[in-house]
């Protein structure tokens, strides 16, 4: 055989080996893929409730807004031109003020109507300034131990709220913007995704707590508490008390949502959203009788009672009054 038939015959050879490889290449994705497709488990649904309230809080401690219909977003719910938790009361010096430090906050509304922030709160005119205000300085904020910003709404918001909580502080009123850079909750709480943002909540986009799971609480307390005083998006009716701490993942209509952790309560659980009064003791004292987290989560949670459950927003959409709500599981 000379050098040219050795040539031509070992191209052939290489040719039939590369073959070979392409194919048992091919074949073995198509088994991957085939394998995924008949391996993975599929999703189940199961009924576990309806919604009976969807809650906007457009100023962080004020009063919520109950709504028929929201925007479900990644940042929150939303509902016209109010987002939730994107109104934040601050000191002079940017630190914010909720109702922790200022009880009466949770009887402020803040709406808006025709391009104008409506401002209300017992025994005060309404205060009515423009929306967009793009003249006003953007001022540095801190929430809790992370740095964001605000747009200032000006000197006549700052006067009114000074005036209504009657203290020797000067307030301002800032309004987070969606060109402003947002938190990151996994800088507070690792159990978030890196990627999750929010404004001015305390951690998470979505709060859900259950109607069956208040009315629990209620029935060890002397005197009754709602849903408000716990300030949640998402109230869910027609499921049993707690069934929430088994909900790792729901379906609202076309929303999807993914539960990160349970929601631990502090002192603000204390303050009646009717009166705006401060006890410090009930129903928090209560609810760390029975509602502690497990030994191995004291790392989480601490000493803090559980109630309430907190969701990221995997795919976005409409949340209605009505809507079931559905458990997925695999």
């Amino acid at each position: 055989m000379d050098l040219k038939e050795l040539a031509v015959s070992a191209f052939w050879q290489n040719h039939k080996k590369a073959a070979l490889l392409i194919g048992g290449a091919g074949v073995a994705v198509l088994g991957l893929g085939l394998g995924y497709k008949y391996l993975r488990k599929p999703e189940k649904v199961c009924r576990v409730g309806v919604v009976s309230q969807l809650l906007v809080h457009p100023l962080k401690s004020g009063k919520a807004l109950s709504v028929a219909l929201a925007e479900c977003q990644k940042i929150g719910l939303k509902y016209g031109e109010l987002q939730d938790r994107h109104w934040l009361v601050i000191t002079e010096d940017g630190h914010m003020v909720t109702g922790r430090q200022e009880p009466r906050l949770v009887l402020v509304s803040l709406s808006c109507d025709a391009g104008q922030v409506c401002l209300n709160g017992p025994n005060m005119e309404e205060l009515r300034i423009p929306l967009q205000q793009p003249d006003r300085p953007v001022v540095d904020c801190r929430v809790f131990s992370a740095d964001i910003q605000g747009r200032d709404c000006g000197g006549e918001a700052s006067a009114w709220l000074t005036r209504y909580l009657g203290t020797e502080k000067t307030f301002r009123l800032v309004h987070f913007e969606p060109q402003m850079k947002p938190r990151r909750p996994a800088e507070m709480e690792p159990l978030f995704p890196q990627y999750e943002q929010v404004a001015y909540p305390d951690i998470g986009p979505v709060m859900l707590l259950s109607e069956a799971s208040v009315r629990d609480l209620s029935s060890k307390l002397d005197n009754d508490v709602t849903v408000e005083r716990f300030r949640p998006n998402i109230v869910i009716g027609d499921c049993e008390a707690f069934d929430e701490d088994s909900w790792e993942e729901i379906q609202i209509g076309s929303v999807r949502l993914q539960r990160v952790m349970s929601c631990g309560r502090c002192i603000f659980t204390t303050v009646d959203p009717e009166t705006g009064i401060i006890n410090r003791k009930e129903p928090l004292e209560t609810l760390k009788s029975y509602r502690l987290c497990q030994p191995s989560e004291a790392h989480i949670y601490k000493k803090s009672p559980l109630f309430g459950q907190l969701f990221t927003v995997k795919k976005t959409g409409i949340l209605q009054v009505g809507d079931v709500v559905y458990k997925i599981s695999r």
